[in-house]
């Protein structure tokens, strides 16, 4: 039989989809990634209600292109709203657990042909072991921690996700190990809140793991997909700073540049603590690419608020910003917020965040002119290579595709936005 999976939402759900797809593939079914397939699988996102709506019209194409199909629904949407994903005639639904065991619920879907649904208590919830084989790619993505306990105000995922549950660092490890003997130049460690790692083991932390991982032989690159600035500790620093196979990269979200949307936002932060500590990893690491997030129009958020943000932003010069006009999400504390701003203001703000996100990205480029650099090839087309350094440019350059997932040294000289030309 067939399959096709459809992935929406964070680099999480990436590692899942991929853990499906190997163990699909492991018990004899084969992938369609385009066309008309027998098995569709939509691991779902619900981080705003933009995603779930697309979440929901995703399931409906699936189902419209062949009505006779197996249709499974999994993941944070089908979660918080599983009552919602049953009304479009699915197949199998699933929320934030049993992933990993996709090829047992199809086998007993063939046999019974009746719906099933498997939705479970994700505070009570122990970490769901998946093991990736091959990303068949440069990067790949190792999930080492699933939940999230901050309770930011805006934010559905901790209800999605449940409590913070993190992976055995043996089972990490050789993970590690097994995709990096298969040619992953460069590991990438995500989680719903990374940084958070280790917070349910004994006398373990997430700068213990990665004081283990760049021991592993042969791993050129370490990417932290995300952490939050206040679990950018001194034992953290310490190993960023004595370990330059973790890259020049770090996305540590802001959400907000004023203290008093920080406030209600229920982050754990002020600007000036973010701001210092900013400064003490530059110290570590002078040319490191920060980039963030940040959510316009949030509850309450006036111009002279708004315009504060902008203010921080400019005293921190990222390298990126990833900006989101605030969703309100049901059962939110953010929900019950006053002064909830107009959709014409969030579209304005984001449109002008935007623009200074992209005059901080090339400043950062720009910097960058003129020097050597090292970068790995993901992508060849019409005769040039494309791919990233360590923190994070986005190269191209004349070559051919011999060049894909080897390491390649040139010279960076001029930048062509989004890309550094390089010679």
């Amino acid at each position: 039989m067939t399959f096709q999976i459809c992935t929406l939402g964070c680099k999480v759900n990436t590692y899942e989809s991929n853990v499906m797809k190997d163990t699909l593939e492991n018990a004899g079914y084969q992938e369609q990634p385009e066309g008309i397939a027998d098995i569709y699988i939509i691991n779902t996102c619900t981080v705003t209600d933009t995603s779930a709506h697309k979440s929901l019209k995703v399931i409906r194409q699936c189902i419209r292109k062949n009505p006779q199909a197996i249709i499974i629904a999994c993941g944070c949407m089908t979660q918080i709203e599983p009552e919602k994903a049953k009304k479009e005639g699915i197949s199998i639904l699933l929320g934030n657990q049993y992933k990993s065991q996709i090829v047992s619920f199809i086998e007993q879907y063939q046999k019974e042909h009746q719906p099933i649904v498997a939705i479970s208590n994700m505070m009570e919830c122990s970490f769901e072991n998946m093991v990736l084989n091959n990303f068949q790619r440069t990067r790949a993505f190792v999930k080492i921690e699933d939940g999230c306990e901050n309770y930011c105000s805006y934010c559905i995922i901790p209800y999605a996700r449940g409590k913070v549950r993190s992976k055995d660092p043996q089972d990490a490890l050789k993970e590690i190990q097994l995709l990096v003997n298969q040619g992953h130049h460069e590991i990438v460690l995500t989680g719903i809140h990374t940084g958070h790692y280790g917070a349910d083991l004994e006398h373990y932390n997430f700068a213990m793991l990665l004081k283990e991982i760049v021991k592993i032989k042969g791993l050129e690159r370490l990417r932290i997909s995300s952490i939050e600035i206040t679990e950018l500790d001194e034992e953290v620093l310490d190993v960023i700073q004595n370990n330059p196979i973790i890259v020049s990269h770090l996305h540590v979200p802001l959400q907000s540049g004023s203290n008093t949307i920080l406030k209600a936002m229920n982050r754990k932060y002020d600007k000036e603590y973010f701001i210092d500590k900013i400064e003490k990893i530059r110290a570590i690491r002078p040319d490191i690419s920060i980039t963030t997030d940040i959510i316009v129009g949030f509850p309450g958020e006036t111009e002279e608020l708004f315009a504060e943000t902008l203010d921080t932003v400019d005293k921190i010069q990222f390298a990126k910003i990833h900006v989101f006009p605030f969703s309100l999400r049901k059962g939110t504390k953010a929900e019950e917020l006053p002064n909830h701003v107009s959709e014409e203001i969030k579209k304005e703000r984001v449109h002008r965040l935007m623009e200074k996100s992209k005059e901080l990205e090339i400043a950062y480029m720009e910097k960058f002119i003129g020097q050597p650099i090292t970068f790995i090839p993901e992508v060849y087309r019409d005769g040039y290579v494309i791919g990233h350094t360590g923190n994070y440019l986005l190269v191209k350059c004349l070559g051919s595709k011999d060049l894909l997932h080897q390491s390649v040294e040139r010279t960076l000289m001029k930048v062509e936005y989004p890309y550094v030309i390089a010679n």
